[in-house]
C-alpha cells in the first residue's frame, strides 16, 4: 500500500490519518523528492478508474506553462510527459493498493480501497 504525499497537503495529511487511524500503515511516497519515471506514472494510470487528465492539477498554476485551463483533455502521453517533469502537478493524494489505485479526494475515499475502522472506534 503507497500513499503518494505531500506533507503541505491537508489532504494528503487527512488521508494518511485516516488509514493509520483505521490500522493501515501506508508507505509514503513523496513524489516530489521521488518523481515517478514514465513506466511508473503509466502503470499508475493503469490502476487509476479515471481519465489520464484526471492525474494533473490543471488549476494549479505551475500548471499555466504546461497546459491552457480551456484545452481539450490531455491524453496518456502528454500526462505521462508532462509529470515527468513537473511532478508537483500530480494530484493527491493517490493511494496505490495491489492493482488499484485512487485520487483521494476527497480522503474518504481511501476506503474504496482499504477497510474503514470499525464504527465503534
Amino acid at each position: 500500500m503507497r500513499l503518494y504525499y505531500n506533507a503541505d497537503c491537508a489532504k494528503c495529511r487527512e488521508a494518511r490519518h485516516l488509514l493509520e487511524q483505521a490500522g493501515h500503515e501506508p508507505t509514503l511516497v513523496d513524489y516530489r523528492a521521488q518523481p515517478l519515471g514514465a513506466a511508473e506514472l503509466d502503470q499508475l494510470l493503469d490502476r487509476l478508474d479515471v481519465e489520464p487528465d484526471t492525474l494533473v492539477r490543471r488549476g494549479d498554476p505551475d500548471a499555466a506553462q504546461w497546459v491552457d485551463a480551456d484545452e481539450p483533455p490531455l491524453d496518456r502521453n502528454r500526462v505521462v510527459e508532462i509529470l515527468t517533469v513537473e511532478p508537483g502537478l500530480m494530484q493527491r493524494p493517490v493511494l496505490e493498493v495491489d492493482e488499484r489505485a485512487v485520487i483521494a479526494r476527497p480522503p474518504e475515499r481511501v476506503f474504496e480501497l482499504v477497510d474503514a475502522p470499525p464504527a465503534d472506534v
